[in-house]
């Protein structure tokens, strides 16, 4: 029975947005200009970094990654999200549905890594200036780097690939895209291995990573106040509040959606997954071009080169 339903299931219904007109037309403005803002400032950021030669240091090196992150996470769900707002029927065959489920669970988990291994890397810039280049030298960056998207790749989608979904609970999900904790409602049989593939997923992409960050910081704040010059005690506290400030948003609405779920998916889940998957792409740029005076500076170059080469 379970094997005709698998084969009969050959697409999903998404039915997470209104019925209402306004509020359609009001999400498709939304989406769009928070795409159109996410991919310039994640593109702007990454030719900033490329460009300038005074971005090309370790730390830069990571935040053009996480900009490169962002502009995927947002391509991989946004613009099917504007082609459905006015769909009275959305739909999505399941081999796309499974592949945009993965996409974002291996996005998603890089990112989480990403974000330790910053801490990591302004540890040591503050803990050990001196040594800092030694330490964190472009080989070690590209290591890093390397380990970092194969584990994720490893974490994130080889599990759901060694034990296929099995689908026999229809094929209508409250939801704006295909997201496990979705779509293991429709799924039949014994959940005990996705449960415990999301707990240990969560465990080294989510719990580990943020406890590291935790005492990372906790060196790095030990570390600011023996720092006898006001000015330098404020470029430190600087260089990383912005990081903090991803941190904060990224890790408490993933963990809010991964941690400690309930039996069933609740609908709830999606606005939080919606912030997740949307709107923190849009804000990743954003922090660390506002609250940077390298990248300000590095984008004031660019302009200036770009209006003089208009001019000229």
């Amino acid at each position: 029975m379970e094997h005709e339903n698998q084969t009969v299931i050959k697409e999903i219904i998404l039915i997470g947005f209104s019925q209402s007109l306004y509020t359609r037309i009001l999400l498709f403005v939304t989406f769009l200009l928070i795409y159109i803002l996410t991919a310039l400032g994640n593109s702007f950021l990454i030719c900033a970094v490329i460009i300038s030669p005074q971005l090309h240091t370790p730390m830069y090196y990571f935040i053009c990654n996480l900009a490169f992150l962002d502009l995927c996470y947002s391509s991989s769900s946004l613009p099917k999200m504007l082609l459905d707002v006015f769909s009275k029927r959305v739909r999505i065959s399941m081999i796309r549905c499974l592949v945009q489920m993965n996409t974002g669970l291996f996005l998603g988990s890089t990112e989480d890594l990403l974000l330790a291994v910053m801490a990591y890397d302004r540890y040591i810039a503050i803990r050990f200036p001196l040594h800092y280049t030694i330490i964190m030298n472009w080989r070690t960056c590209n290591i890093i780097i390397v380990i970092m998207w194969s584990g994720s790749f490893l974490i994130a989608t080889i599990p759901t690939f060694s034990k296929p979904f099995v689908f026999c609970r229809g094929n209508v999900l409250d939801h704006f895209v295909c997201e496990i904790l979705a779509l293991l409602d429709l799924v039949c049989g014994d959940l005990s291995f996705y449960k415990i593939y999301i707990f240990v997923g969560s465990l080294f992409t989510l719990l580990l990573p943020l406890m590291f960050i935790v005492v990372s910081y906790i060196c790095i704040i030990i570390s600011i106040l023996n720092i006898r010059s006001a000015g330098g005690r404020s470029k430190a506290f600087s260089t990383c509040a912005s990081h903090l400030t991803v941190v904060f948003i990224l890790y408490g609405t993933s963990m809010s959606m991964y941690m400690g779920q309930s039996k069933s998916f609740s609908s709830n889940l999606k606005y939080i997954a919606l912030i997740y998957g949307v709107v923190t792409p849009l804000l990743n740029p954003l922090i660390y071009s506002l609250r940077n005076n390298e990248v300000k500076g590095a984008f004031q170059r660019i302009l200036a080169k770009s209006s003089s080469s208009w001019t000229g």
